[in-house]
Protein backbone atom coordinates (compact mmCIF):
# COMPACT_ATOMS: atom_id res chain seq x y z
CA UNK A 1 0.00 0.00 0.00
CA UNK A 2 3.04 2.34 0.77
CA UNK A 3 5.65 0.41 -0.42
CA UNK A 4 7.06 3.25 -2.74
CA UNK A 5 6.56 6.30 -0.76
CA UNK A 6 9.45 6.84 1.41
CA UNK A 7 10.92 10.22 1.51
CA UNK A 8 11.94 10.50 4.97
CA UNK A 9 14.40 9.07 7.36
CA UNK A 10 14.81 9.59 11.71
CA UNK A 11 17.73 9.69 13.11
CA UNK A 12 17.32 9.25 17.10
CA UNK A 13 18.96 7.11 19.44
CA UNK A 14 18.09 4.22 18.76
CA UNK A 15 19.02 4.28 14.90
CA UNK A 16 22.71 6.04 15.74
CA UNK A 17 23.00 3.07 18.28
CA UNK A 18 22.33 0.24 15.76
CA UNK A 19 23.10 2.39 13.06
CA UNK A 20 19.88 2.01 10.82
CA UNK A 21 17.68 3.83 8.97
CA UNK A 22 14.70 3.31 10.51
CA UNK A 23 13.82 2.61 13.93
CA UNK A 24 12.40 -1.03 13.62
CA UNK A 25 13.42 -3.87 14.72
CA UNK A 26 12.70 -7.30 13.25
CA UNK A 27 11.91 -9.48 16.87
CA UNK A 28 14.50 -12.35 16.55
CA UNK A 29 11.08 -14.91 17.06
CA UNK A 30 11.84 -18.69 17.51
CA UNK A 31 11.19 -20.95 14.26
CA UNK A 32 10.71 -17.71 12.36
CA UNK A 33 13.60 -15.57 12.19
CA UNK A 34 17.13 -17.06 10.35
CA UNK A 35 19.03 -15.56 8.24
CA UNK A 36 16.89 -14.63 5.51
CA UNK A 37 14.24 -13.17 7.23
CA UNK A 38 16.94 -10.90 9.45
CA UNK A 39 18.87 -9.85 6.21
CA UNK A 40 15.56 -8.87 4.18
CA UNK A 41 14.79 -6.77 7.24
CA UNK A 42 18.67 -5.07 7.68
CA UNK A 43 18.79 -4.30 3.68
CA UNK A 44 15.71 -2.90 3.65
CA UNK A 45 16.86 -0.29 6.62
CA UNK A 46 15.78 -1.77 9.68
CA UNK A 47 17.71 -3.97 11.79
CA UNK A 48 17.15 -7.58 11.26
CA UNK A 49 17.73 -10.09 14.47
CA UNK A 50 18.34 -13.86 14.18
CA UNK A 51 16.29 -15.96 16.57
CA UNK A 52 18.87 -18.29 18.87
CA UNK A 53 16.40 -19.56 20.89
CA UNK A 54 15.64 -22.44 18.55
CA UNK A 55 18.83 -22.78 17.28
CA UNK A 56 21.52 -25.64 18.11
CA UNK A 57 24.82 -23.85 17.90
CA UNK A 58 26.13 -24.79 14.91
CA UNK A 59 22.51 -24.08 13.43
CA UNK A 60 23.18 -20.80 14.63
CA UNK A 61 26.93 -20.05 13.52
CA UNK A 62 25.55 -21.21 9.97
CA UNK A 63 22.99 -18.57 10.18
CA UNK A 64 25.03 -15.72 11.29
CA UNK A 65 27.48 -16.88 8.33
CA UNK A 66 24.83 -16.29 5.60
CA UNK A 67 23.50 -13.43 7.27
CA UNK A 68 26.74 -11.60 6.80
CA UNK A 69 27.15 -12.76 3.25
CA UNK A 70 23.29 -11.64 2.84
CA UNK A 71 23.74 -7.61 3.76
CA UNK A 72 26.49 -5.48 5.02
CA UNK A 73 24.37 -3.70 7.21
CA UNK A 74 23.88 -4.46 11.19
CA UNK A 75 21.95 -6.94 12.27
CA UNK A 76 22.22 -8.83 15.84
CA UNK A 77 20.59 -12.46 17.32
CA UNK A 78 18.14 -12.55 19.97
CA UNK A 79 19.53 -15.08 22.82
CA UNK A 80 16.83 -16.33 25.90
CA UNK A 81 19.33 -16.62 28.52
CA UNK A 82 18.12 -19.96 30.12
CA UNK A 83 19.04 -21.51 26.65
CA UNK A 84 20.33 -24.67 28.35
CA UNK A 85 23.73 -24.47 25.72
CA UNK A 86 24.12 -20.99 26.44
CA UNK A 87 28.12 -20.49 26.53
CA UNK A 88 28.40 -22.32 23.51
CA UNK A 89 26.43 -19.77 21.83
CA UNK A 90 27.83 -16.65 22.97
CA UNK A 91 30.97 -17.82 22.15
CA UNK A 92 29.60 -18.46 18.70
CA UNK A 93 28.11 -14.72 18.74
CA UNK A 94 31.67 -13.19 19.92
CA UNK A 95 33.59 -15.48 17.22
CA UNK A 96 31.11 -14.73 14.50
CA UNK A 97 31.71 -10.80 14.84
CA UNK A 98 27.90 -9.90 15.53
CA UNK A 99 27.75 -6.57 16.33
CA UNK A 100 23.87 -6.64 18.36
CA UNK A 101 22.95 -9.08 20.60
CA UNK A 102 19.37 -8.82 22.10
CA UNK A 103 18.75 -11.15 25.50
CA UNK A 104 15.65 -12.30 27.10
CA UNK A 105 14.29 -14.64 29.40
CA UNK A 106 16.92 -14.62 32.56
CA UNK A 107 18.87 -11.81 34.67
CA UNK A 108 20.75 -9.30 32.14
CA UNK A 109 23.75 -8.04 34.17
CA UNK A 110 24.52 -12.47 33.93
CA UNK A 111 25.79 -12.18 30.15
CA UNK A 112 26.29 -8.37 29.68
CA UNK A 113 29.23 -7.25 30.67
CA UNK A 114 30.75 -10.28 28.43
CA UNK A 115 29.31 -9.46 25.58
CA UNK A 116 30.01 -5.38 25.90
CA UNK A 117 33.89 -6.46 26.50
CA UNK A 118 33.76 -7.77 23.27
CA UNK A 119 32.60 -4.85 21.65
CA UNK A 120 28.76 -5.58 21.63
CA UNK A 121 25.61 -3.59 21.87
CA UNK A 122 23.52 -5.06 24.35
CA UNK A 123 19.52 -4.90 24.70
CA UNK A 124 17.81 -6.86 27.18
CA UNK A 125 13.59 -7.49 27.04
CA UNK A 126 11.62 -6.69 29.78
CA UNK A 127 8.08 -6.54 31.15
CA UNK A 128 8.35 -4.13 33.65
CA UNK A 129 9.87 -1.40 35.70
CA UNK A 130 11.87 -3.59 38.02
CA UNK A 131 13.55 -5.57 35.48
CA UNK A 132 14.11 -2.41 33.50
CA UNK A 133 16.02 -0.69 35.91
CA UNK A 134 18.25 -3.79 36.86
CA UNK A 135 18.75 -4.14 33.18
CA UNK A 136 19.90 -0.70 32.76
CA UNK A 137 22.26 -0.88 35.87
CA UNK A 138 23.91 -4.18 34.43
CA UNK A 139 25.30 -2.21 31.78
CA UNK A 140 22.51 -2.44 28.71
CA UNK A 141 22.50 0.08 26.35
CA UNK A 142 18.80 -0.26 25.73
CA UNK A 143 15.85 -1.82 26.93
CA UNK A 144 13.05 -3.51 24.94
CA UNK A 145 9.41 -2.92 27.08
CA UNK A 146 7.00 -5.44 25.83
CA UNK A 147 3.46 -5.48 26.66
CA UNK A 148 1.12 -8.89 27.42
CA UNK A 149 -0.59 -8.31 24.28
CA UNK A 150 2.49 -10.13 22.90
CA UNK A 151 2.98 -13.55 21.03
CA UNK A 152 5.33 -15.75 22.51
CA UNK A 153 6.45 -16.03 26.42
CA UNK A 154 5.45 -12.60 28.43
CA UNK A 155 5.97 -11.28 31.72
CA UNK A 156 3.74 -12.30 34.60
CA UNK A 157 2.10 -9.07 35.43
CA UNK A 158 -0.10 -8.78 31.82
CA UNK A 159 1.02 -5.20 31.93
CA UNK A 160 -0.33 -3.52 28.20
CA UNK A 161 2.08 -1.93 25.74
CA UNK A 162 -0.18 1.16 26.72
CA UNK A 163 0.50 1.13 30.15
CA UNK A 164 4.03 0.11 30.66
CA UNK A 165 6.02 1.92 28.04
CA UNK A 166 6.02 5.08 29.65
CA UNK A 167 6.23 3.95 33.22
CA UNK A 168 9.51 2.45 31.64
CA UNK A 169 10.59 5.34 29.98
CA UNK A 170 9.90 7.56 32.99
CA UNK A 171 12.21 5.05 35.12
CA UNK A 172 15.55 5.11 32.35
CA UNK A 173 18.13 7.14 31.32
CA UNK A 174 18.65 4.79 28.59
CA UNK A 175 16.82 4.39 25.68
CA UNK A 176 13.62 2.68 25.24
CA UNK A 177 12.19 0.59 22.35
CA UNK A 178 8.44 -0.46 22.71
CA UNK A 179 7.00 -4.28 21.43
CA UNK A 180 3.52 -5.80 21.97
CA UNK A 181 1.02 -5.18 19.80
CA UNK A 182 3.07 -2.99 16.89
CA UNK A 183 2.32 -4.47 13.58
CA UNK A 184 1.82 -1.26 11.50
CA UNK A 185 3.06 3.02 11.18
CA UNK A 186 -0.71 3.93 13.88
CA UNK A 187 1.18 1.65 16.50
CA UNK A 188 4.55 2.82 16.24
CA UNK A 189 3.42 6.10 16.41
CA UNK A 190 1.32 5.17 19.02
CA UNK A 191 4.21 3.71 20.81
CA UNK A 192 6.72 7.06 20.02
CA UNK A 193 4.09 9.08 21.30
CA UNK A 194 4.33 7.43 24.97
CA UNK A 195 8.30 7.77 25.26
CA UNK A 196 9.47 5.00 22.79
CA UNK A 197 12.17 5.83 20.28
CA UNK A 198 12.28 2.51 18.97
CA UNK A 199 9.12 -0.37 17.82
CA UNK A 200 10.23 -4.02 17.71
CA UNK A 201 7.87 -5.91 15.48
CA UNK A 202 7.30 -9.92 15.92
CA UNK A 203 3.85 -11.03 14.48
CA UNK A 204 3.78 -9.27 11.29
CA UNK A 205 7.00 -10.64 10.15
CA UNK A 206 5.73 -14.50 10.96
CA UNK A 207 3.43 -13.55 7.57
CA UNK A 208 6.59 -12.09 5.63
CA UNK A 209 7.94 -14.19 2.75
CA UNK A 210 11.40 -14.66 4.36
CA UNK A 211 10.18 -15.83 7.39
CA UNK A 212 10.92 -20.01 7.99
CA UNK A 213 7.51 -20.43 9.95
CA UNK A 214 5.52 -23.20 7.54
CA UNK A 215 2.82 -22.14 5.51
CA UNK A 216 0.44 -23.65 7.31
CA UNK A 217 1.24 -21.14 10.38
CA UNK A 218 1.68 -18.23 8.28
CA UNK A 219 -1.84 -19.09 6.84
CA UNK A 220 -3.28 -19.12 10.13
CA UNK A 221 -2.23 -16.28 11.05
CA UNK A 222 -3.64 -13.85 8.30
CA UNK A 223 -7.26 -15.80 9.52
CA UNK A 224 -6.82 -15.00 12.63
CA UNK A 225 -9.92 -12.72 14.35
CA UNK A 226 -10.29 -10.86 17.29
CA UNK A 227 -10.30 -12.62 20.45
CA UNK A 228 -8.36 -15.74 18.99
CA UNK A 229 -5.30 -16.04 20.81
CA UNK A 230 -5.10 -16.74 24.85
CA UNK A 231 -2.27 -15.92 27.38
CA UNK A 232 -1.67 -19.34 28.93
CA UNK A 233 0.47 -21.88 30.90
CA UNK A 234 0.66 -19.21 33.56
CA UNK A 235 1.83 -21.84 36.01
CA UNK A 236 4.85 -22.21 33.99
CA UNK A 237 5.93 -19.47 31.76
CA UNK A 238 3.10 -17.37 30.17
CA UNK A 239 2.88 -18.01 26.46
CA UNK A 240 0.44 -16.31 24.06
CA UNK A 241 -0.60 -18.67 21.41
CA UNK A 242 -3.96 -19.38 18.77
CA UNK A 243 -6.56 -21.10 19.73
CA UNK A 244 -6.53 -24.44 18.96
CA UNK A 245 -6.74 -28.25 20.11
CA UNK A 246 -3.38 -28.10 22.03
CA UNK A 247 -4.42 -25.16 24.11
CA UNK A 248 -8.36 -26.34 24.78
CA UNK A 249 -6.32 -29.20 26.69
CA UNK A 250 -4.03 -26.87 28.65
CA UNK A 251 -6.99 -24.71 29.56
CA UNK A 252 -9.07 -28.57 30.55
CA UNK A 253 -6.01 -29.62 32.48
CA UNK A 254 -6.13 -25.93 34.22
CA UNK A 255 -9.29 -26.22 35.18
CA UNK A 256 -9.21 -29.31 36.70
CA UNK A 257 -6.04 -27.66 38.83
CA UNK A 258 -3.80 -29.78 37.28
CA UNK A 259 0.05 -29.59 38.50
CA UNK A 260 2.87 -28.05 37.24
CA UNK A 261 4.45 -31.47 36.89
CA UNK A 262 1.25 -32.48 34.74
CA UNK A 263 0.88 -29.53 32.87
CA UNK A 264 5.12 -30.03 32.07
CA UNK A 265 4.00 -33.07 30.74
CA UNK A 266 1.09 -32.39 28.66
CA UNK A 267 3.16 -29.59 26.98
CA UNK A 268 6.26 -32.21 26.28
CA UNK A 269 9.06 -31.22 24.24
CA UNK A 270 9.20 -29.35 21.06
CA UNK A 271 5.44 -28.23 20.75
CA UNK A 272 6.17 -24.95 19.25
CA UNK A 273 8.01 -26.38 16.76
CA UNK A 274 5.67 -28.74 15.90
CA UNK A 275 3.18 -25.92 15.12
CA UNK A 276 4.89 -22.77 14.07
CA UNK A 277 7.72 -24.83 12.08
CA UNK A 278 6.27 -28.34 11.28
CA UNK A 279 3.01 -26.81 10.58
CA UNK A 280 0.80 -28.95 12.78
CA UNK A 281 -2.17 -26.62 13.29
CA UNK A 282 -4.03 -29.12 16.36
CA UNK A 283 -1.23 -30.48 18.31
CA UNK A 284 1.29 -27.22 18.38
CA UNK A 285 1.91 -24.82 19.84
CA UNK A 286 1.20 -21.51 17.63
CA UNK A 287 2.99 -18.81 18.84
CA UNK A 288 1.79 -15.40 17.92
CA UNK A 289 0.46 -11.83 19.28
CA UNK A 290 -2.58 -10.14 19.72
CA UNK A 291 -2.19 -8.33 16.50
CA UNK A 292 -2.58 -11.02 14.14
CA UNK A 293 -6.12 -10.02 13.70
CA UNK A 294 -4.52 -7.04 11.95
CA UNK A 295 -2.30 -9.07 9.74
CA UNK A 296 -3.99 -10.15 6.44
CA UNK A 297 -1.47 -10.83 4.00
CA UNK A 298 2.10 -12.48 3.39
CA UNK A 299 4.39 -10.17 1.82
CA UNK A 300 8.19 -9.57 1.53
CA UNK A 301 10.05 -8.06 4.47
CA UNK A 302 11.07 -4.98 2.66
CA UNK A 303 7.35 -4.57 2.45
CA UNK A 304 6.69 -4.37 5.99
CA UNK A 305 9.63 -2.46 6.72
CA UNK A 306 7.98 0.52 4.17
CA UNK A 307 4.44 -0.01 4.83
CA UNK A 308 5.10 0.76 8.55
CA UNK A 309 7.40 3.53 8.01
CA UNK A 310 5.69 5.36 5.69
CA UNK A 311 2.12 4.90 7.84
CA UNK A 312 4.15 6.45 10.61
CA UNK A 313 5.07 9.17 8.43
CA UNK A 314 1.65 9.66 7.24
CA UNK A 315 0.16 9.39 11.27
CA UNK A 316 2.58 12.36 12.51
CA UNK A 317 1.46 14.57 9.44
CA UNK A 318 -2.04 13.60 10.43
CA UNK A 319 -1.66 14.55 14.00
CA UNK A 320 0.38 17.68 13.18
CA UNK A 321 -2.68 19.25 10.95
CA UNK A 322 -4.89 18.72 14.02
CA UNK A 323 -3.50 21.60 15.58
Amino acid sequence: MYSCIITEKMKNRITELFGIEYPIVQAGMIWCSGWRLASAVSNAGGLGLIGAGSMYPDVLKEHIEKCKVATNKPFGVNVPLLYPDIEKLMAIIVAGGVKIVFTSAGNPATWTNYLKQAGITVVHVVSNVKFALKSQAAGVDAVVAEGFEAGGHNGREETTTMCLIPEVKDALQIPVIAAGGIGSGRAMMAAFALGAEGVQVGSRFVASVESSAHTNFKDKVINTSEGQTVLTLKQLTPVRLIKNKFSEQVEQAQQRCATREELTQLLGRARAKKGMFEGDLNEGELEIGQVSSQIKNIIPARDIVKNIWNEFLKEKNRIANLF
